[in-house]
């Protein structure tokens, strides 16, 4: 990695040290939301706008004053309002993206991600720091696998019914009876969504996870999609025949595979498209230089890379994602673009 310099002015003492403090609130603010959850006061709110903290805490059975505590920080975090300084309702777009669990935007399993499942990885960290050790993705439990689906439950949602009807054939092809494979289904929320948006494609689904297979045969089975959508476990190199699918897509999946096994399963994805069929992968872009550590794009990713670092995964650059994709034998044009807070949507074509 470059050390580039840069130009702005140096911070002073008192700024980083509010920079400090901001985070700890930041801290603070996720389990507080984490709570809030946990304990159903988001959904109480959304159901019963302008509460006082005691109804809240007599309908939910909960210990009055550590609810009011609870409310006094939630609106001072700007989460909760207040027309008379005593009923409280929740803040704008808070009722989307902590009280509805079924909405695009819903952020409750992306926190909960981290202060359930990270929080145990960091308290692991130091020592993973002194050995290398990992704790990789597969094989945790079934609520992990559920909040890993949650957390990118939104991104799914926007993959199935706007990227991929607005790249090139792809909505023709489905629509028409094509097939789709998406490498690392987890708990099958993805295949859910594709079979809703394209009523006549063929889906399937490929995972080396079981937990997370088990609960996406589960969530197919109960959604009456058995007959359209296909789960299967193993590795698509060996468990996917040639020119078999219109479309393949990654979503979050591509800093999850170890970087010496890479080559081998984007070159399987390729050899399981159809001439003139769609790779399509959604994830993150690393930095490659520490000026670039910087940029707003980029801060996502790095999160990224240190919250999963003792997971094993290791998010890629630019280059290369894109010496992947040429090493696999796509040679046509690269279609990339960032979306949300710091997706990269590659596309190209077989």
């Amino acid at each position: 990695m470059t050390n580039e310099s840069n130009s702005t002015a140096a911070p002073s003492a008192d700024a980083q040290t509010a920079r400090i403090f901001a985070w700890r609130r930041g801290f603070n603010a996720m389990h507080l939301i984490d709570l809030g959850e946990r304990l159903g006061l988001w959904q109480a709110l959304a159901d019963a706008p302008d509460s006082t903290p005691a109804d809240l805490a007599a309908r939910l059975d909960l210990h009055a004053p550590y609810v009011e505590v609870w409310c006094t920080t939630a609106y001072g975090f700007e989460l909760l309002d207040s027309d008379d300084g005593e009923r409280l309702r929740l803040a704008p777009h808070i009722e989307e993206t902590l009280a509805r669990p079924n909405h695009p935007r819903y952020l409750g399993g992306y926190v909960r991600l981290g202060t359930q499942f990270a929080t145990e990885d960091y308290r692991r960290a130091p020592q993973a720091f002194k050995t290398g050790e990992t704790a990789p993705f597969q094989g945790r439990s079934e609520a992990f696998a559920q909040a890993v689906a949650q957390a990118v439950a939104g991104v799914n949602l926007l993959v199935a019914r706007k990227i991929l009807p607005g790249l090139g054939d792809v909505a023709a092809r489905l629509n028409a009876g094509g097939t789709l494979l998406e490498v690392g289904c987890g708990a099958g929320r993805l295949q859910l969504q594709l079979a809703k948006a394209f009523a006549n494609a063929r889906c399937t689904g490929i995972d080396i996870d079981p937990t997370g297979l088990a609960a996406a045969r589960a969530a197919v089975r109960e959604a009456g999609f058995e007959g359209r959508v296909q789960i299967v476990e193993g590795d698509v190199a060996s468990a996917v025949a040639p020119a078999s699918f219109d479309v393949v897509v990654m979503v979050e999946v591509l800093h999850e595979i170890a970087p010496a096994i890479r080559p081998g399963v984007v070159a399987a994805c390729a050899r399981a498209l159809r001439p003139g069929g769609w790779l399509v992968i959604v994830d993150e872009t690393y930095p490659a230089t520490l000026a670039e550590a910087r940029l707003p794009q980029f801060q996502f990713p790095l999160q990224t890379g240190l919250e999963e670092l003792t997971w094993g995964n290791v998010v890629p650059t630019r280059a290369e994602q894109e010496r992947l994709l040429r090493g696999a034998g796509f040679a046509g044009t690269i279609e990339r673009s960032i979306f949300g807070e710091g997706f990269t949507l590659l596309a190209t074509q077989r």
